[in-house]
């Protein structure tokens, strides 16, 4: 396809040069970039496709980027990003060292806001807007945030205080009835209502119609406004956003981009005040493969451009994820009291297997981690076993409801913690870099590490069947090492496992970290050393009487963890020995991710940059023993 338009856009400036009908075969170009390039290296497609025209529409209204536009999330700003003077750059996309597959304030003067997580746009606009106000400034702030984000209770928060302010902020309403997966819940119901509903409008157009043109239909103006506010309560969605003291403008089309300049122009000339304009989108506009199953074409790898087709699979082994799911199914065939609930994920979670297999036992609350939680905290108190499955950079979000709606009661409620350690090419903003650091402040909580995909089988059926109170799990992203799975459900041993013994210094591994933790101890044995080699199993409680002995018999131990080593299993080991005999003599080094966020790229260049591939780690043991 020819991109010569698109070649002439170098920044929004630009753009803004183009005459009206120009815009069309534009995003037309910038489709067919855009699925041309992901489908080299990966990225999120359908939501961005999705965005094309809406991303010109405000670009070629708004002088960004003195006007500030924030992107919630930001699955859906590949657009933005090539119209904001990072076309060339974009074929780097969330490569190693190249461009971020979201927005970043780092990156570019357009991007307004750092992004990643749903639901932070109107508070974070809102926020701004109220610092122009207070600095005497004049520009506008835009917020575009997806109807499945507008499920998570952030996004109320913001709109509840945007609605007591008299300050400009644009809050646009990106509806394609989709988050990853469909949308669900009353709010997703509600705002598709607006779009097959025009009742409302074809009764206000007949009412001034009748009116407009009269003296006396004039002088009764204040009694058609009466009639008008009881007929929105009635026909049209909008009124929930005017109740809350937001306007509401729409639905409109955002494929048409006539339209959509149109009304975010006449938005520029309304009285000063919180406005909300929806816009009706397409997931995965312009890409048959994508249309039919946005899902799949939310976040992918490289596929096929002619065919949509994904690369044949090597046949290994299945993932964690799948682990997890499959084994669930097969506990609650046995428990009519376990029940499953997710938070928008129930295809990355796999916990769709168990949604297919107990359609009543299922519960996806939309993109509401913290409502998830608490949510749950309810089913166990009324004598249910809920497990929840939720990536663990999302699971930050719900610390509070961990805290004290589950903890503080003891309440046994089952967390799937999955995509912990670092998950590529996302980056800072997904990696699960955090929770075993945050966990383990939680009175009560069990924090289980699997170190391959057939011990989460048993920690999974162990947890739900044997333990009490809060119990957390954490695997990682991807394919587990291949091991045989049990035929049936078995009961895990949750103390630490001594995998080989050693004499005068000790590896201790956590969870997925096993690989490199085996590596460094053949390394070790080459050098005429005897490692012990410890799996760990359990982050919380540590075992006091084990690990005590483990002091006494070495003079040095290391830890591995996919965490951060501030506060994460290292640290708690060190609090042991602190409180030991051996606290003076016994030497621990501690290896997990440094005190910064970590950038994006494949795991496996991260690592190396991080000093934790095996190569790495085995260096950096033999320094620390050779410093004996």
């Amino acid at each position: 396809m020819d991109r010569s338009l698109l070649e002439s856009i170098n920044d929004p400036a630009d753009l803004r040069k183009l005459p009206l009908e120009k815009l069309p075969p534009l995003a037309e170009q910038i489709r067919d970039y855009m699925i041309d390039t992901v489908s080299r290296v990966g990225g999120h497609l359908a939501p961005s496709l999705g965005a094309v025209e809406l991303a010109i529409a405000l670009h070629y209204v708004f002088d960004t980027p003195r006007d500030k536009l924030i992107w919630d999330v930001g699955h859906q700003s590949y657009p933005h990003k090539i119209l904001t003077g990072r076309r060339e750059a974009f074929v780097t996309l969330r490569q190693y060292g190249g461009m971020s597959g979201f927005p970043r304030v780092s990156e570019s003067p357009y991007d307004s806001f750092s992004v990643g997580h749903a639901s932070t746009s109107i508070s974070a606009g809102l926020g701004m807007a109220i610092a122009r106000d207070l600095r005497g400034e004049k520009h506008r702030v835009v917020v575009v945030i997806g109807d499945g984000a507008l499920s998570g209770g952030l996004a109320f928060e913001g709109l509840n205080n945007l609605g007591t302010r008299n300050t400009d902020l644009l809050v646009v309403l990106n509806d394609n009835e989709m988050s990853i997966s469909r949308n669900v819940g009353a709010l997703s119901r509600y705002l598709t209502r607006v779009l097959t509903d025009k009742r409302y409008l074809r009764l206000k157009d007949e009412i001034w119609r009748r009116l407009g043109g009269t003296d006396i239909g004039k002088s009764i103006r204040g009694i058609v406004s009466s009639v008008d506010d009881a007929v929105k309560h009635v026909v049209i969605p909008g009124k929930l956003f005017e109740d809350m003291g937001v306007r509401y403008l729409g639905p409109v089309d955002g494929h048409n981009i006539t339209a959509m300049v149109e009304l975010f122009r006449s938005v520029q000339s309304l009285p000063r005040g919180p406005v909300l304009v929806h816009v009706q989108t397409k997931k995965g506009k312009g890409y048959r493969f994508a249309e039919d199953d946005a899902t799949r074409f939310h976040g992918i790898g490289s596929f096929q451009r002619s065919t949509g087709s994904l690369p044949a699979k090597s046949g290994g082994p299945g993932t964690y994820s799948d682990v997890f799911g499959s084994t669930l199914v097969e506990i609650g065939k046995a428990r009519p009291e376990v029940v499953a609930v997710t938070a928008a994920m129930p295809d990355g979670t796999k916990l769709s297997l168990f949604r297919d297999a107990f359609p009543g036992r299922f519960f996806d609350v939309g993109i509401a981690e913290g409502h998830a939680v608490t949510f749950a905290a309810g089913l166990a108190q009324a004598g249910m076993v809920p497990v929840v499955a939720i990536y663990s950079t999302f699971l930050q979000r719900a610390y509070d409801q961990i805290v004290h709606d589950v903890a503080l009661d003891n309440l046994h409620v089952v967390f799937g913690v999955d995509r912990a350690g670092l998950v590529g090419d996302d980056g800072p903003t997904h990696h699960g870099a955090f929770d075993l650091s945050f966990l383990r402040t939680v009175p009560n909580a069990t924090i289980l590490a699997p170190r391959d995909e057939n011990e989460l089988r048993r920690m999974l059926f162990t947890a739900v069947a044997h333990l009490t109170g809060p119990v957390f799990i954490r695997y990682p992203r991807g394919a587990g090492r291949g091991v045989a799975l049990d035929p049936d459900l078995r009961q895990a041993d949750l103390v630490p496992e001594i995998v080989h013994k050693g004499k005068g210094c000790a590896i201790v591994s956590v969870g997925h970290f096993y690989g490199t933790a085996l590596a460094l101890c053949e390394a070790l044995k080459a050098d005429g050393r005897q490692p012990a080699l410890v799996d760990a199993r359990v982050v919380k409680p540590l075992d006091a009487g084990f690990y005590g002995k483990l002091f006494a018999s070495c003079d040095h131990i290391v830890t591995l963890e996919a965490n951060a080593a501030a506060a994460g299993f290292g640290s708690g080991l060190l609090e042991l020995l602190a409180a030991s005999p051996r606290a003076s003599s016994c030497r621990v080094l501690c290896l997990g991710y440094p005190d910064r966020f970590v950038p994006h790229g494949t795991v496996g260049q991260l690592m190396a940059e991080l000093g934790l591939d095996a190569e790495s780690v085995i260096r950096k043991v033999k320094e620390f023993l050779a410093g004996e």
